[in-house]
């Protein structure tokens, strides 16, 4: 017995879902259910889809067999069907496998369309901001590549161009399903900018990936937070260092504290509010992840930032992804961004490779 068959309840349950969902959007009135029922549509009708293909070829195989082994058929059509036969296993197993993608267990924020993307400098001094900037420009990049809006929220620069911290919302289709693996400690080899001996160095930052969360999916009480206004104290146009613009928000619970001092003091409270709810949204995931997994490898692609995933070495123009042993030789493509696509691409292909796996 496959994967496939011992989950056929789940295919008559997504289809089941399908019909009603599509029953319902005809019959819905209210603005809401009507945008959460297309949406609902919309991630339905795929896997409907794929399993009306693979059943469509099964019956078609059927036929085929039966074709096949017909003694009084004539004996030019029964090849022709065993020949078709042969071709028709093919293309059945990858129906069968695109059909198991569908009916993998879903991070309901794999769709989301806005991430915080926070980039802070890890251990090296001066270089290790100088390498945070070089992340950020290369998110940047590869945003842009993809269609994607990043804005810049809050940053910390250094003064030679690096950054302490830079915190932006990045908008776009695919940006969480693309991003969520960047999570974690990014670590640089190369000679720094600032050492004249030549000699190399090895340095860090740290990226986080928050997809935002929707206003439903975090309720923050007004008496959980303290919010103080303040001067603003870097680089951020006409309000810095001349009016309280600045907003810090600490939420009192969790001791978290936010600042956002780049716009007017009611734009820095709208966007500290919002990476707030992406940090507890963030950490009731990870709290949640923890409790579920057995043992470490069963987190491998969900975000941990305890230890490094990735080198740059720049003398070798190595990059190496640690999580799947991953190592390319075009570094420069990669900080490009050009050529970023190429480990997004695996990490993604091993994670779906593993989550299948637990189908079995």
């Amino acid at each position: 017995m496959t994967a496939l068959d011992r989950l056929s309840h789940r295919l008559e349950q997504a289809l089941e879902r399908f019909a009603f969902v599509e029953a319902r959007m005809s019959a819905a009135a209210d603005g809401g259910e009507i945008t959460r029922l297309s949406r609902e549509y919309a991630e339905l009708k795929p896997v409907a889809d794929a399993i009306a293909a693979l059943r469509a070829a099964r019956r078609e195989s059927e036929d085929l067999a039966a074709l096949a082994e017909d003694s009084g058929a004539d004996a030019e059509m029964r090849a022709l069907a065993r020949a078709e036969l042969e071709e028709m296993g093919g293309r059945l197993a990858a129906l069968e496998q695109q059909v198991l993608v569908h009916l993998l267990p879903r991070d309901k924020d794999e769709q989301a369309g806005s991430v915080i993307l926070e980039i802070r400098a890890g251990t090296g001094g001066e270089e290790a901001a100088l390498f945070a900037g070089d992340l950020f420009r290369m998110y940047q990049r590869y945003a842009a590549g993809h269609g994607w809006r990043v804005e810049i929220e809050d940053e910390s620069e250094t003064g030679l161009g690096g950054y302490k911290e830079i915190i932006a919302t990045v908008t776009g289709e695919g940006v969480y399903r693309r991003l969520r693996f960047e999570s974690g400690v990014h670590r640089v080899q190369r000679v720094p900018a600032t050492e004249a001996g030549g000699r190399i160095h090895t340095s860090a930052a740290t990226v986080a990936v928050l997809p935002e969360p929707e206003d439903v999916d975090v309720e923050i009480d007004d008496k959980d937070i303290r919010i103080d206004t303040m001067r603003s104290s870097g680089a951020g146009g006409q309000h810095v260092n001349k009016t309280d613009s600045a907003v810090r928000i600490t939420h009192l619970p969790s001791g978290i504290v936010v600042v956002s001092q780049l716009k007017s003091q009611h734009q820095n409270r709208v966007q500290a509010m919002k990476i707030l709810k992406a940090r507890l949204y963030e950490r009731a995931r990870a709290e949640k992840d923890a409790a579920r997994a057995a043992d470490r490898a069963a987190q491998v692609g969900s975000g941990d930032r305890s230890e490094r995933i990735r080198t740059y070495n720049f003398p070798q123009g190595r990059v190496t992804d640690h999580r799947i042993n991953l190592t390319l030789y075009n570094l420069p493509e990669v900080i490009e961004g050009r050529a970023l696509d190429e480990i997004v691409d695996a990490l993604a292909a091993d994670d779906q490779a593993r989550r299948l796996a637990s189908l079995e």
